[in-house]
């Protein structure tokens, strides 16, 4: 009932080490636990008081987990379930308080985006935070966040060990950025490439219907373009993708202003998706950070759309360029029926996990398999597109975009 780790990251037979079968070997094989329910449970449900907590941005399908965990909880007979309010901030912030949480009390709350227990970035140091577990008698906490979350999570769980606590810390990764170590695909990332459709469309269309028209899409995706990729895969409508995993020049021979120029000419048009990431590079850095410790960026997006213009107008053609950006419109709605499917699988595991004893633990689909991994594993890096991969090259065919070098 387990799973390589190495297999799940690499998906190679002789990486996992499959030629060492001698007797003598000393590679020692790495596991992870698949997901599910188990024979025997750790806790006895009716003395359980479990809470939930929802950290971070806001995601398609927050409300579709909340949804399932508390399904799943009194599924196992627990009847003491709440929910924190506000992410970190609920356990420390006078005047917020828990959120007593039932199937009644949930039963349609996945019908609408959001977080139906508010969320909020950054949050008290983790010894308050553990204080107010130990106060309030918890012993299960579900933390449904992205990598900032996690390794919140993680540091709780540490101190709840080193206190001798018994209380499960099990995360359930969150992020349209699809940029969490290990995982096939985060929930609300195909909402959010579903949704980005729309903004893609409009660029088309307005691009289209213009003389010399320039579509500009901004779409979400810090240090990772998986949303930018496949929103502009799937779209089949965008002529240049930029994410900030493959570097680019905008000037001179091979830039990317001397390909729009080529689109002018040749098809009259052009639809461009940039995500937030791209190009920071080629943009004054800043130090500053938000409340959960990433670095502020430039907008590229306002950056290529004052470049774009600058430029045609320095050569005398006339460019009309409609900028779109959808930032938050992509994160705000409800889950599809993809990621609905998804947040209920990892809602349902999570609460397995806890009932199985198991803490520190995130639940997640791996190598197609639902597994639980430990969160150290997957806080130690973002995921980020391969340049290498099969599905850029993919965008690139569908594209037909040059290496901007």
């Amino acid at each position: 009932m387990s799973t390589l780790n190495k297999v799940i990251k690499y998906a190679s037979p002789n990486s996992a080490g499959a030629e060492c079968i001698d007797p003598d070997c000393s590679w020692v094989e790495h596991w992870v636990h698949r997901a599910g329910p188990r024979k025997e449970i750790y806790y006895e449900p009716e003395e359980v008081k479990a809470a939930i907590v929802t950290c971070g941005g806001l995601c398609p399908g927050l409300n579709d987990v909340i949804r399932q965990i508390v399904f799943t909880l009194e599924t196992y007979g627990v009847k003491n379930i709440v929910g924190i309010p506000f992410g970190y901030r609920g356990f420390f912030e006078k005047g917020l308080k828990e959120m007593p949480l039932s199937r009644d009390v949930v039963e349609n709350i996945n019908l609408s985006g959001g977080s139906f227990l508010g969320v909020s970035r950054g949050g008290a140091q983790t010894s308050e935070i553990v204080d107010s577990i130990q106060a309030r008698r918890i012993d299960m906490l579900f933390v449904i966040g992205g990598n900032g979350s996690h390794a919140g999570a993680n540091a709780i769980h540490e101190e709840c060990r080193k206190r001798k606590l018994k209380v499960s810390v099990v995360a359930v990764p969150k992020t349209i950025d699809n940029d969490i170590l290990f995982m096939d695909k985060t929930f609300g990332f195909d909402t959010a490439v579903e949704e980005a459709q729309r903004a893609i469309n409009s660029a088309y269309i307005e691009a289209r219907s213009a003389y010399h028209g320039i579509g500009l899409v901004k779409l979400m995706g810090r240090s990772s373009g998986f949303i930018a990729m496949h929103a502009s895969l799937s779209s089949g409508q965008i002529d240049i993708c930029l994410i900030p995993e493959v570097s680019f020049t905008l000037d001179g021979e091979h830039g990317v202003l001397q390909h729009l120029e080529h689109l002018l000419n040749t098809k009259g048009f052009c639809v461009i998706c940039v995500a937030e990431g791209a190009g920071q590079d080629l943009l004054q850095k800043s130090n500053a950070t938000d409340a959960s410790g990433n670095v502020i960026l430039s907008d590229f997006g306002v950056h290529m759309q004052q470049k774009v213009k600058k430029h045609f107008k320095d050569i005398g053609v006339p460019a009309d360029l409609k900028y779109i950006d959808p930032t938050y419109m992509v994160r705000a709605c409800r889950a599809n029926a993809s990621d609905a499917i998804l947040c209920t699988v990892l809602g349902q595991n999570a609460v397995h996990g806890a009932f199985a004893g198991f803490s520190g633990i995130t639940s997640g689909v791996c190598n197609t398999h639902y597994v639980y991994l430990p969160i150290p594993e997957v806080i130690t890096a973002p995921k980020h597109v391969n340049p290498n991969s099969r599905m850029w090259h993919r965008c690139l065919t569908s594209t037909g975009q040059p290496d901007f070098h």
